[in-house]
């Protein structure tokens, strides 16, 4: 395994599983980290999820683990058992960071914490991705209540904003209420290796799944808090640009923004109306804003006239535009693939190469990469236990 990206000098031991977590962990693995995925004898909860692999017997994990698991080296360990924390407690002294996303004090109750892992090594690291935080920053009247993305969407207020107009909301088609959180935490344990390495000392950080989904919809708190406005669900646009929607063609759908003055003239003029930029009912944007309705109508009577090909090469490179692509187009587009958006990764057994999505982080010098397949359950204990001195682990 070559790893190339900037975080290639630094150690970081995942005992995370589903989604939240092991997308951070994976996160700092493309960025070049050494990530040992320590999974229990029953593996993460998310390798039988599919779907699965046509030779399930030469491969023990679906597409789900397979997208966020990759660049890991995983390690089985029980650390319910004494000989297997003691086996953690060694890796430790080795690692800048830990990561686990379990619920409020299931990790002190098994004796791996993080007062008792910082008594080994100081400099450590210790993050956490919780639904609703963790009492060490702040104690939730949530604490102790498990939560998964849907959860976490619709109480972080996306589910409220999402959606056609008048409806109760809409959870949003990706799992961002696991994966912003994750993003979340890898910036974190980047910033705290970064200070213990200045000062010596580690800490404990989190992120809590709620606070994540609520930092990502700031807009409706400054609304709110200064003007009493509860933003509630707008289709596919918005309430203060215009136009700034999904429009519907002869064979799809295609975005088109154009706010600004000078996007508004030459969608006008494609539209082969140019009388428009001028005209007293959209001539600004907020005239645009005030008479959304005949400006959406006019656009969408245009749109609806072309085929989605039709709008994107009349606006492309002029008017900011954007076809709505479904999974195949994504793989039809040059785009993700100029981009390396669309990585084949070799698998396990007698499978056929998996396309999984790339690391968007482009650096020229210290580039992160897909170096390595994700691991069968316990692929590399031997290999890892022996770099930390343990040759055996007692399964007592």
């Amino acid at each position: 395994m070559t790893r190339t990206g900037p975080l290639s000098d630094v150690r970081v031991i995942d005992l995370t599983q589903a989604l939240a977590g092991p997308y951070c962990t994976m996160l700092l693995a493309d960025l070049g980290a050494d990530v040992i995925k320590i999974e229990p004898p029953s593996g993460d909860m998310s390798r039988p999820m599919g779907p699965p692999p046509p030779d399930r017997e030469g491969c023990d994990y679906g597409g789900y683990f397979a997208s966020v698991n990759r660049n890991k080296r995983s390690v089985v360990l029980d650390i319910k058992t004494d000989a297997g924390r003691d086996a953690l407690f060694k890796l430790v002294k080795t690692a800048d960071a830990i990561v686990e996303n379990a619920r409020t004090g299931v990790m002190d109750r098994m004796g791996v914490g993080y007062e008792v892992l910082r008594e080994h090594n100081p400099r450590l690291v210790y993050a956490a991705v919780r639904g609703f935080g963790d009492p060490r920053t702040g104690r939730s009247p949530y604490a102790d209540w498990p939560a998964f993305d849907v959860v976490a969407q619709s109480m972080g207020g996306i589910v409220a904003v999402t959606g056609p107009v008048g409806s109760k909301g809409s959870k949003v088609g990706v799992g961002i209420g696991d994966i912003y959180p994750g993003t979340l935490a890898a910036l974190g344990v980047v910033s705290a290796v970064h200070a213990a390495r200045r000062t010596g000392v580690g800490q404990f950080i989190d992120v809590a799944m709620y606070d994540a989904v609520l930092a990502l919809c700031e807009t409706i708190v400054y609304t709110y808090a200064r003007g009493g406005v509860v933003r509630e669900p707008a289709g596919n646009g918005t309430p203060v640009l215009c136009p700034f929607d999904i429009f519907p063609t002869r064979d799809g759908a295609v975005a088109i923004a154009s706010p600004g003055e000078n996007h508004w003239r030459l969608l006008c003029d494609a539209m082969g109306h140019p009388e428009l930029a001028t005209d007293d009912r959209c001539r600004s944007n907020p005239r645009r804003v005030a008479n959304s309705d005949f400006v959406r109508g006019t656009v969408s009577n245009w749109t609806n006239a072309h085929t989605t090909r039709e709008v994107v090469a009349a606006l492309g490179g002029k008017v900011p535009v954007g076809p709505v692509n479904s999974a195949k187009d994504i793989f039809d587009d040059p785009h993700p693939k100029a981009r390396n958006m669309l990585v084949e990764v070799e698998q396990p057994g007698n499978n056929p190469p998996l396309v999984i999505a790339g690391c968007p982080i482009k650096m020229t010098g210290t580039p992160p990469g897909i170096y390595a397949r994700p691991p069968l359950l316990g692929e590399h204990t031997a290999e890892v236990l022996a770099e930390a001195g343990i040759t055996k682990v007692s399964k007592e």
